[in-house]
């Protein structure tokens, strides 16, 4: 019984995966790496940077031909996609001899003085947000969660045991994360939609959980409130962020300066508005720091988007990742609401960089906000049944309207296989 579930477990990777993979090292003519440069598929904006040591992994539900490749300072290049998984490229790019004597290349530790992204930092710190549903006496909005867990570094020790003998062809197609470039297989994925309320005067707030969808265990509610309890919100204007008991200074803190590098990338509109793109890493190794990028607009000086990866010199026992997303919409001069929030991390089964592990992904989207509706004190203290036979039982087409972001393929394969291997096991039993 316990090997069957085992294998329950593992199947799911008949389902489809990514249709075009990428990955690689850019180096210039003198062979040097390039560390973030812009790596895009071409004609689309679906793209990542080069990390330090100038090497990138990108992926797409999507079929492309060909990446773009582009630096500040360095000839962009169109590559040709020899077939929809193509791995270890190298790619050279050529200095820009026109750009030469006009752009100024950052590289290893950079000054404070006379520094762009410095300047573009200071002005983050005087126009610092304040979270909008703060703002107001009463909020409300719609809320869309994911949580995801994915078993990871699939390798050939775990293809060849012999409980999968007969069965290897379930690891032909495991996907690799565009976060680590490590190989994880899907095998848990829970959807649920839910409606908040706030009221700040009355310092009271209120979820109601109006559907959950998830991928076929009925005993799993254990392990979603662990996941949920381990991953809290994070407000990137604090000055540390504080996971799993550690407190990491933020890349928009004003002691940023004195941890972190600054170097303005790029500049592009995003949303319609003009951003500048700054990438940040630490000055230092073995500090509680991150290494990312962030999008903030040119005039108000809002962060549009932001990425955030966990140093590995922290040191966080069996947490070998730590990774964040978030993008924000402005609603004025003074007030920004979060629209979107990912949080990936890796815990370890052991202390080995290559070991097995897990993934443990949330995806958050907020949506449709509204001000200022006050509802009675008794609203909030009112009891709701959060295991009500309809939240479990939403059909399809609910999902397709309360869904603010689509299913990747992957995601799609792990509804559709537990749904074939719940009927094997009814079959069995």
């Amino acid at each position: 019984m316990k090997h069957l579930v085992f294998l329950f477990f593992f199947v799911f990777t008949s389902m489809l995966v990514a249709q075009t993979k990428v990955s690689g090292v850019v180096k210039d003519n003198f062979g040097v790496t390039v560390a973030f440069a812009n790596v895009i598929f071409k004609d689309s904006n679906e793209g990542t940077i080069t990390n330090e040591d100038g090497r990138f992994y990108l992926e797409s539900d999507e079929s492309y031909s060909a990446v773009i490749i582009s630096f500040i300072g360095y000839t962009s290049r169109e590559v040709e996609l020899e077939s929809r998984t193509t791995y270890k490229m190298e790619i050279v790019l050529e200095e820009e001899a026109a750009a030469l004597n006009e752009v100024k290349i950052f590289s290893g530790k950079q000054s404070k003085k006379n520094n762009p992204a410095i300047d573009i930092l200071r002005k983050i710190w005087e126009n610092r947000r304040s979270n909008g549903v703060k703002k107001f006496d009463q909020y409300a909005y719609d809320k869309y969660e994911k949580l995801e867990f994915d078993l990871n570094s699939i390798d050939s020790t775990l293809t060849q045991r012999k409980i999968f003998k007969g069965m290897e062809f379930i690891f032909d197609q495991v996907d690799t994360s565009n976060v680590t470039g490590v190989t994880y297989l899907p095998v848990f994925i829970n959807e649920a939609y839910s409606k908040v309320y706030g009221d700040n005067i009355l310092k009271e707030e209120k979820e109601i959980l109006e559907g959950n969808k998830n991928s076929g265990f009925e005993n799993n509610q254990t392990l979603i409130a662990f996941v949920k309890d381990l991953y809290k919100e994070y407000d990137v204007y604090e000055n540390y962020l504080k996971f799993f008991d550690k407190a990491f200074t933020s890349p928009l803190s004003r002691t940023g300066i004195d941890v972190y590098n600054y170097v303005l990338l790029d500049s592009a509109f995003r949303d319609n508005k003009w951003c500048y793109n700054i990438v940040y890493y630490p000055r230092r190794k073995n500090e509680l720091t991150f290494k990312g990028d962030f999008w903030v607009n040119d005039s108000t000086w809002a962060i549009k988007e932001i990425n955030l990866r966990a140093s590995k010199s922290a040191n966080l026992n069996w947490v070998r990742e730590v990774y964040i997303e978030q993008e924000f919409d402005v609603l004025n001069d003074s007030i920004f609401l979060i629209t979107r929030d990912h949080f990936l991390s890796d815990f370890s089964f052991r202390k080995k960089e290559e070991a097995q592990g897990v993934y443990g992904r949330r995806t958050t989207l907020y949506d449709n906000y509204e001000f200022d509706q006050p509802k009675e004190k008794k609203f909030y203290s009112s009891q709701v049944d959060p295991y009500a036979f309809e939240i479990y039982n939403r059909p399809d087409d609910y999902w397709d309207e309360k869904r603010m972001e689509k299913l990747s393929k992957d995601e799609k394969g792990v509804y559709k296989m537990l749904d074939t291997l719940k009927t094997i096991f009814l079959r069995l039993w």
